[in-house]
């Protein structure tokens, strides 16, 4: 059994990136950049009003002669004289002469000639010439995390194709012979499956959709057919289940039997020490406790990390906040506890029900609360460590 540091420094260590694939832009969302990328052009490629108005070369007169006009899409190569202006639209380009554009509504107009109510200061409302971005400047540095705005300054810049880490495919096996599929009668003796719809929501939250999820009778046999067949087809593979010692747990035997190589197995925590970390290849596996609580713990702590290491993120760990602690706190298990909790902006407050087997409190929670293993007790106002899940 290891403590927690070690096992994040396991995973850490054996997650490595995924290979790497062009994309078009309008695909990339969720996807994380490999290369740098550099502006092809200035944005704006040319000087750009600002506001719709007038264009005129900034001076003393307040009254102008309207010569020409200016709309977004135009390109006239219009010259013109200190008492001259040129009607503009937003997003127009400016003619070479003017240097400033003064809103319409500061203007009082005529069919051919203007009188500028409130004159604006000179070079107001002109965008200049790359102000934006200059070309061959980076656009955005290699595990930047493609959003949609990234993907409109991408495309406004004309970049249509990019460089990015493949995501992973994951796939989810749940284990247990007393699990009922939601929806379905419920005979005695049975529960509902929740681990794998679980699992699939938190995955979709760091970006990954392809999933898959298959079920296994508990028996060895079976257990190792459906591993030889998932190991073969996905980058990280999730157990629920089956990983204790109990005469039913057959997954750690089978993993092995699959040639999978143990990197640890069981952490000094509660809840969630029951958990196997694994490799083959390039493959991960991470067989995780079957009790609902333990299992989503194990995921924000161990398996998030992994997943956003593998798929090219700069920062892999949930963040930790710093709050003040509610109630006392007593640690008597020598393990690190990781409490469900709802933080605010100063404090937090342990919830109830911290069974491993209960997701009540869990769903309500915003953070987990990290209680060290050499940390036997936590008085009220003491500083605590979380890691926000909201």
């Amino acid at each position: 059994m290891i403590q927690v540091e070690q096992a994040l420094s396991i995973i850490a260590e054996n997650s490595t990136k995924m290979p790497i694939e062009k994309i078009l832009v309008h695909k990339a969302l969720g996807y994380v950049l490999a290369e740098t990328v550099y502006s092809p052009i200035d944005m704006p490629p040319f000087r750009q009003s600002a506001m719709d108005g007038y264009a005129f070369i900034h001076g003393e007169k307040h009254q102008y002669d309207v010569v020409s006009s200016s709309q977004a899409g135009d390109h006239a190569n219009i010259k013109l004289k200190e008492n001259e202006a040129v009607r503009i639209f937003t997003g127009a380009f400016v003619p070479d002469d003017a240097d400033t554009v003064v809103m319409q509504e500061h203007v009082l107009a005529n069919k051919d000639s203007i009188l500028i109510a409130s004159m604006p200061k000179q070079f107001t409302n002109v965008r200049a010439k790359g102000e934006q971005i200059k070309k061959e400047e980076v656009v955005f540095e290699a595990n930047t995390l493609i959003t949609p705005a990234a993907i409109g300054f991408l495309a406004c810049l004309g970049i249509t194709e990019i460089t990015v880490y493949k995501k992973p495919k994951v796939a989810i096996l749940v284990t247990g012979n007393e699990l009922v599929k939601p929806g379905k009668k419920l005979p005695k003796g049975k529960i509902y499956e929740s681990n794998s719809v679980m699992l699939q929501a938190a995955l979709q939250t760091i970006g990954i959709k392809k999933i898959k999820s298959y079920k296994v009778k508990d028996n060895l046999k079976a257990t190792k057919k459906a591993l030889k067949n998932i190991l073969e087809k996905n980058d990280i593979i999730l157990i629920s289940g089956g990983i204790s010692v109990g005469d039913y747990d057959f997954v750690k035997e089978a993993l092995l039997a699959n040639d999978v190589d143990e990197l640890f197995y069981k952490i000094n925590q509660k809840p969630g020490k029951p958990m196997f970390f694994g490799r083959k290849k390039d493959s991960l596996v991470f067989a995780l406790p079957g009790n609902p609580a333990s299992s989503l713990t194990n995921f924000y702590v161990y398996v998030y990390p992994a997943i956003k290491n593998r798929m090219g993120f700069a920062e892999i760990h949930l963040p930790k906040l710093m709050r003040k602690l509610n109630s006392e706190i007593t640690n008597s298990t020598g393990k690190t506890l990781f409490l469900k909790a709802l933080y605010d902006e100063t404090h937090v407050n342990v919830l109830d029900s911290q069974s491993s087997a209960m997701l009540n409190t869990f769903a309500i929670a915003n953070s987990l609360l990290i209680v060290p293993n050499d940390t036997e007790n936590l008085k009220k106002g003491a500083l605590v460590t979380l890691l926000p899940i909201d």
